[in-house]
């Protein structure tokens, strides 16, 4: 399948070319931005809409360069995208990709923006720096924009499904809740999964946005595997429980240029390795824009002369690696880690409290403060989206949720009654905050139409039964659950190594209170069938080194050797292959560095097509029990050929090519 980008005149014929060659189609445009001159410039509708462009408080345009602008999408901008669409759907497209719905937190100055203040508010626009009240509902009025303009082409596509009797998909290929939040960017996410027509998200995680810093312990740094961690977990709880459906991005580079290929190939590493502890998802999208990968060249910064292309071994283990993503879907799960039914409750108001006159903490600290230090001691904490806590059984599973008002607020009382429900079936909620968040008050549902509370904690503390005061840090039973207030401001705890031993202590009494078992780990495992993930922990709690003892090959190394040991250590990242897991007798594929599909198996030989990127090698790995006695590609031997007996493991080496070839085993 190939996605084929941009919604322009010329679409068809690109379509057509891909499709010549074999390809399944899909169709991306910019949600936001895009080559769409003609219709700031009036030739789509006869009226100028660059006063629809974001600006900021200077009057300059927020631009992707040139006259490519952000957009503040009013009805009219729908309605563009729609007649784009058209093309695609006319070129035979199986699926629409309207990606990264994105309004600028430093936006919101155009006159475009101010009539629809006056549309949405039935009031004067105000500038956003102007108070908190201001700032917070011109993020609720740019989270409304981008899901009616998306909501219009779901529409349109869903109306030409019914004429057509097709079944074409609409997919948001979109960054993270904590990632636009920490980047200062507006965008509906988990309100999307409410859209008639949207089948579900593409999670566009990668280095680019993992590396991104956060604070632990004090220190300031990247921490990219634990930062993809979260934002891979945020990404699959924003459409569990909601029927939609997440693949999750794999791009071992990034926007960046001027990087080395160690650098690329360390941070993809991480967040490959952070993605697959998600063993709710195994679909992927595998190498964006491959050109830049395979062909390109780097560091940009560099000399010319001095740039170099992706090293060979990068680029085997790379077809490796995107091979063993189709096998990711297996029935048996086990953790090796700490103790899991841990998640911080996020909501998209995230995105809301980002800019002036107060913006909450600039490393998202209201977020990660909380999360990090648990992660840090091995329990696979995830982000759960608030928004979703009204889904049937959206709360199964979770043990101990982590919760504060400071930095976001709840959009609707709705999700208190499912939370209060939670906790008296068990669950013990620990709620860290200290009443100081500025944006309390502003105007929104717990202190309008009838409801009189100085923050919805006072409302959800009600609808818990909780009438006295409580003492900090201390657990109240409520039903078979309870409740534990820390009334700190949630940032405070990723500022000191007390700060986090606060948390983890915190939630240790939580699972006490609850009979759950706690532990500790200075690393993370996940078995998924036959695959082993590991990723050891730095900044972790002191612990010996963990040693795996068994048969592996590590997909992360080019030429698949046997390991008998793996040792985990603070920084490793392994995806195994565990060779003495139960398996058909018979010869068995186990890893191709290449596209390798079984077309024919008989008695005595083994068939497959293959297929990679033109100019790397390919390493194919067998279990057999006994060797070949011819293996030929395309009629011709290949000469590169090991067997080892005493593992039962047979390697074939031979050099790729971009089209389908046929390679055969006579035994």
């Amino acid at each position: 399948m190939a996605i084929v980008y941009g919604i322009d005149a010329g679409l068809p014929d690109r379509i057509a070319t891909w499709r010549e060659n074999g390809y399944r189609i899909h169709v991306m445009t910019g949600a936001s931005w895009g080559n769409y001159q003609d219709y700031l410039y009036g030739r789509f509708d006869g009226i100028n809409h660059e006063d629809e462009a974001q600006m900021d408080r200077n009057g300059h345009k927020i631009g992707h360069g040139g006259d490519v602008y952000y957009m503040c999408p009013g009805t009219n901008y729908g309605k563009f995208l729609c007649v784009g669409v058209q093309r695609a759907l006319d070129a035979g497209a199986e699926a629409i990709h309207l990606e990264e719905p994105e309004f600028w937190d430093r936006a919101g100055y155009s006159e475009g923006f101010k009539r629809e203040w006056k549309s949405f508010y039935r009031e004067d626009w105000q500038a956003p720096e102007s108070s908190v009240d201001a700032r917070w509902r011109t993020g609720k009025l740019k989270y409304f924009l981008y899901r009616r303009a998306l909501q219009q082409v779901f529409d349109y596509v869903q109306d030409y499904n019914k004429k057509s009797g097709r079944h074409v998909r609409c997919y948001v290929p979109t960054h993270s809740l904590l990632n636009y939040a920490q980047w200062c960017i507006v965008s509906p996410e988990s309100s999307l999964a409410q859209l008639n027509g949207c089948d579900g998200y593409i999670a566009q995680v990668w280095t680019g946005t993992s590396r991104e810093p956060n604070r632990y312990r004090g220190e300031v740094r990247s921490r990219t595997f634990e930062t993809a961690f979260l934002e891979y977990g945020a990404m699959q709880n924003l459409v569990r429980a909601t029927g939609r459906s997440v693949w999750y991005l794999n791009d071992p580079i990034e926007d960046n240029p001027n990087y080395d290929w160690n650098d690329y190939k360390k941070n993809w590493e991480s967040t490959l390795t952070a993605s697959l502890f998600q063993p709710e998802v195994s679909q992927y999208e595998v190498a964006p824009w491959p050109e830049r990968i395979f062909n390109g060249r780097y560091p940009r910064s560099a000399n010319r002369d001095d740039r170099k292309g992706i090293p060979p071994g990068y680029a085997t283990e790379l077809q490796t690696v995107f091979s063993a993503l189709n096998d990711l879907k297996q029935p048996r799960v086990e953790w090796d880690c700490g103790t899991t039914g841990v998640g911080v409750l996020v909501s998209d108001s995230l995105m809301f409290q980002r800019g002036q006159p107060t913006p909450s903490d600039p490393h998202l600290g209201n977020v990660y403060g909380l999360a990090m230090p648990l992660l840090k001691c091995g329990l696979p904490v995830t982000p759960v989206q608030l928004e979703n806590v009204t889904h049937s059984n959206y709360l199964a599973g979770f043990k101990i949720l982590l919760l504060s008002y400071d930095g976001q607020k709840p959009l609707s009382p709705n999700v208190h009654g499912p939370l209060v429900d939670w906790v008296k079936h068990g669950g013990v909620l620990i709620f860290c905050d200290a009443d100081a968040d500025s944006y309390l008050k502003v105007r929104d549902w717990w202190n309008s139409d009838g409801k009189n509370y100085a923050t919805p904690r006072e409302h959800l503390f009600e609808q818990l039964g909780l009438k006295t005061e409580l003492k900090a840090g201390e657990f109240t039973a409520i039903g078979q659950g309870g409740l534990i207030w820390l009334r700190e401001r949630p940032a405070h705890f990723s500022a000191s190594a007390e700060g986090a031993a606060q948390v983890v202590a915190a939630a240790k009494l939580a699972a006490g209170k609850i009979k759950l078992d706690w532990r500790e780990k200075n690393y993370l495992l996940l078995r998924r069938g036959p695959y082993v993930i590991a990723a050891g922990l730095d900044e972790s709690i002191a612990g010996g080194t963990n040693v795996l003892h068994g048969r592996f090959v590590n997909l992360f190394d080019a030429e698949l050797r046997v390991l008998d040991s793996v040792i985990i250590e603070p920084g490793t990242r392994f995806f195994l292959r565990d060779l003495d897991t139960p398996h058909e007798r018979g010869p068995q594929l186990l890893a191709a560095a290449c596209k390798a599909l079984l077309t024919k198996r008989e008695d005595n030989s083994l068939s497959f097509a293959v297929e990679g990127v033109a100019q790397t090698s390919a390493v194919l790995l067998l279990r057999t029990e006994h060797p070949p006695k011819s293996v030929a590609l395309d009629g011709q031997p290949v000469a590169q050929i090991d067997f080892s007996k005493t593992d039962g493991l047979l390697w074939i080496h031979f050099d790729n090519e971009a089209k389908p070839r046929t390679l055969v085993l006579n035994f």
